[in-house]
């Protein structure tokens, strides 16, 4: 018998994808049928919006075959297309069944596809998405303490409804704080405090900054009330400032923390002046501006590196620093040593660079 012989029929769909190179071509006809028909594409349509908070919203999303959940506290690439332009953003998710997701946004001044997400998109709208990320998923067998702020109450919603799911929720001592400026803004409330009504070692605390009897914002006292924290894992999701407020409090303290910044607040800095950044790949030098983030100097360079969420989370935009000293636009640090990975995002120049560009 021939080895022609021995050959597998391929069936006619394996042969036609095989056989087409232009996947955009083949999913703009595919999506004439059906929105959420792609060839390689991970794509969910918005079946339903409402309101979570003030100024947030919740998306229930219907997902393709091609979509892959991450695990609970992981983040999803998101790709929207505002005004003809493609943006990338990152947000975390929450499964509801094998078919739908949920995807929970808070408005941010002046952000593009958070006003977009929050204020135009409707039922029916397509949203594509990459490969899942993040190391914030859940330990089972030490205590774990959740500090959350503003919209980064939506990755530790997404930990707990896991864990609530699987009937977990009352397995360890879990303990939530979560800072909002204003009643309206404390999302998932209800579900939160009927959770902790029914789960002994589950507890919930929201702190209201901005009210006329305001509380404090994170700092020592709500450290010292934690128990055990010697033993606990500590997540912390939030805006830059308060990410960094955590990490002084338990990064030294607790057995692991872990934590993420959902928006840029920008350390003080008096840079002025420029400096030269050598572009290892095409020998290419540029000058951009101290103390501004590297990423965003070389975009008004015409220089388009690879980048996601713009806040120091995905990792997209790191490249190696072969020598000069950089400045940490989050926390203020300085680093000197060649040889780093730098994430361009969120570091600024303080003297000639030369990076593997």
């Amino acid at each position: 018998m021939t080895m022609h012989a021995l050959q597998k029929t391929k069936q006619p769909l394996s042969f036609f994808t095989e056989s087409v190179i232009d996947f955009n071509a083949v999913n703009f006809w595919l999506q004439k049928f059906n929105p959420l028909w792609s060839s390689n594409q991970a794509l969910a349509k918005v079946v339903h919006k409402e309101f979570a908070a003030d100024d947030m919203v919740s998306l229930t999303l219907q997902v393709n075959r091609h979509f892959k959940l991450g695990e609970a506290g992981q983040h999803h690439p998101i790709f929207v297309t505002v005004n003809g332009v493609r943006y990338e953003r990152t947000y975390s998710l929450t499964q509801l069944d094998h078919q739908h997701v949920l995807l929970s946004v808070k408005k941010v001044e002046a952000g593009k596809v958070s006003t977009w997400l929050t204020e135009q998109a409707k039922a029916g709208d397509i949203l594509e998405f990459g490969i899942p990320f993040g190391d914030m998923t859940v330990p089972m067998d030490k205590p774990l303490v959740l500090l959350a702020a503003g919209s980064g109450i939506t990755p530790m919603y997404s930990l707990l409804k896991s864990l609530n799911q699987n009937n977990q929720l009352n397995a360890q001592p879990i303990q939530l704080m979560y800072w909002v400026k204003h009643y309206e803004d404390a999302a998932f409330k209800a579900i939160f405090e009927q959770w902790a009504e029914i789960n002994p070692n589950f507890s919930v605390q929201i702190f209201y900054t901005q009210e006329a009897e305001h509380d404090a914002r994170l700092n020592e006292a709500h450290a010292a009330e934690i128990a055990n924290l010697a033993e606990s894992t500590v997540f912390a999701c939030g805006p830059s400032g308060f990410s960094g407020k955590a990490e002084a409090l338990f990064a030294q303290t607790a057995q692991v923390f872990k934590s993420e910044a959902f928006s840029m607040s920008l350390a003080q800095t008096d840079d002025i002046g420029f400096v030269n950044v050598t572009l290892m790949q095409s020998n290419k030098v540029v000058s951009i501006p101290k103390g501004q983030s590297i990423l965003v100097g070389l975009e008004q360079q015409n220089i388009k590196p690879e980048h996601g969420c713009r806040m120091g989370i995905c990792n997209k935009c790191v490249c190696k620093k072969a020598e000069g000293t950089t400045r940490n636009l989050v926390n203020g640090a300085q680093h000197a040593e060649p040889g780093n990975l730098l994430k361009l995002c969120v570091n600024s120049a303080q003297t000639d660079l030369i990076i593997d560009l």
